[in-house]
C-alpha cells in the first residue's frame, strides 16, 4: 500500500510535552466499530468493558538509554551523543549516535566524562566495534553484565522520543513519567506509551469491575521512532524486538479466547507479541525472542479483540497497524475528530479504545 494513504495533518501544538496529571485524567476516544465516537475520560474506562475481559499489558521497564560524552582520536574530541537500540550480548549494544558520520570502528568513547575529558566518578568506556548501512553503532563496553547495567543506570538519562526531546531538555519528572505503574523488567529504550495512563488505582477499579489482567513482555526499541523511508509498505523493512509471552499469560489468553471473552491490548507491543505468537488457530503459545512482524491492512487478526493505544505519527507504522485493525476510513475519521476535539498526540498524550472492525 502507499504510505502516503496513511498521512494527515497534525497541528504542532496539540504535541504533548508532559502528560496529564494525574495520569487517569487524561482523555479517552472510545471508538466503537460502528457508529459516534465517544469523547471519556481514562479514570471512566472500566465502564466500557465487560465482566471476563481480559487486559494484556506489556511490563517491560525503561533503562536510561540516552548517553553523553566525548570520542578522543589523536587529540581531536567530539562530543557525542548515543541512544542505545539493542543488546546483542551482556557487553554490547548497537546504538544511534550523534554525529554519527564522525565515528568510526575503533573509535573510543567515555560516556558520563564532559568535553575535559574529566575522569569522572561513574565513567562508562566502550569502543565503536562496527557501523551499520544504516547509520548504527555497535558500542562494546569494558564493563559487562549486571555492571554494565548499574553504569548506563548512574550514566544515562531518559530516551524522550525525538519530538519531546527537540522542543525541551529531560528533567527528573520524566523518570517517573515516562515509565508505567506495572514495569517490572528492565530492557526498553522507549516506553510503551499507552500504559503511562494507568495508575494503580485504575488497575483496581479493572479488577473490582471483574476485567481480568496479564502480562508480556516486549522490549520496545529505539527503531519506533524512525522515519519510514519507503513509499510503498512492501518496500519497508521493520525494527525487530525481543519479546516474552510467559506460560501464565499463554493460559490466561487461550482460555479467555475459548470461553468467548474479549482480549484487549494495552498497548501495539502487547498486540504485536500476541500476534506474533499466534497460531492460525487463534493459540497463543508460550514464546520468548526478536519479532519483527509488520502490520498493515488486510492482515487478519487472530488473538485481539480490543486496542488501547495513544494517538500516532502520521506515515508511522503504528498509524499503519491501528488503521488495519480497526479500519482505515474509521482511523482517518477518528483522528479527525481528536483533532478538532483538541486531544493530546503522542507519548505523553492521550489515549484511544479501539475495536477490531467487523
Amino acid at each position: 500500500m502507499r504510505v502516503d494513504l496513511f498521512d494527515f495533518e497534525l497541528p504542532e501544538d496539540l504535541i504533548a510535552l508532559r502528560p496529564a496529571r494525574p495520569r487517569d485524567s487524561a482523555r479517552l476516544l472510545h471508538v466503537p466499530p460502528n457508529g459516534a465516537f465517544e469523547d471519556r475520560i481514562v479514570r471512566d474506562a472500566p465502564a466500557l468493558f465487560r465482566r471476563g475481559d481480559l487486559l494484556v499489558f506489556n511490563d517491560t521497564r525503561v533503562i536510561p538509554a540516552r548517553l553523553k560524552g566525548v570520542r578522543d582520536r589523536d587529540g581531536n574530541v567530539v562530543v557525542v551523543e548515543a541512544t542505545l537500540m539493542k543488546r546483542l550480548s551482556p557487553s554490547e549494544w548497537t546504538a544511534l549516535a550523534k554525529p554519527g558520520k564522525r565515528l568510526k570502528p575503533g573509535d573510543h568513547i567515555r560516556f558520563g566524562a564532559g568535553e575535559d575529558r574529566a575522569c569522572m566518578l561513574g565513567a562508562l568506556d566502550t569502543r565503536v566495534a562496527a557501523k551499520g548501512e544504516e547509520g548504527e553503532i555497535t558500542l562494546a563496553f569494558e564493563l559487562s553484565g549486571p555492571d554494565l547495567d548499574a553504569a548506563i543506570a548512574a550514566a544515562g538519562a531518559m530516551p524522550l522520543p525525538p519530538y519531546i526531546a527537540g522542543k525541551r531538555g529531560e528533567d527528573e519528572q520524566d523518570h517517573a513519567d515516562y515509565q508505567t505503574v506495572y514495569a517490572a523488567k528492565d530492557g526498553a529504550v522507549a516506553a510503551p506509551t499507552a500504559g503511562l495512563h494507568f495508575t494503580d488505582e485504575l488497575l483496581g477499579a479493572f479488577a473490582e469491575a471483574g476485567v481480568e489482567q496479564t502480562r508480556v513482555t516486549l522490549h520496545v526499541g529505539a527503531g519506533t521512532f524512525l522515519p519510514m523511508k519507503a513509499d510503498d509498505t512492501a518496500d519497508h523493512v521493520m525494527h525487530a524486538e525481543w519479546r516474552e509471552i510467559p506460560e501464565a499469560a499463554a493460559e490466561a489468553i487461550n482460555r479467555a479466547k475459548a470461553e468467548g471473552r474479549r482480549v484487549i491490548a494495552v498497548g501495539t507491543t502487547a498486540l504485536r507479541s500476541l500476534e506474533s505468537a499466534a497460531g492460525e488457530d487463534g493459540l497463543v503459545a508460550v514464546a520468548s525472542g526478536e519479532t519483527d512482524i509488520f502490520i498493515t491492512p488486510g492482515y487478519r487478526f487472530r488473538v485481539v479483540d480490543g486496542l488501547w493505544t495513544n494517538f500516532h505519527l502520521p506515515r508511522s507504522t503504528l498509524f499503519m497497524l491501528v488503521s488495519a485493525f480497526a479500519g482505515l476510513d474509521r482511523m482517518r475519521a477518528a483522528y479527525a475528530h481528536a483533532i478538532a476535539q483538541r486531544y493530546r498526540f503522542y507519548s505523553y498524550g492521550d489515549a484511544s479504545l479501539l475495536w477490531r472492525a467487523e
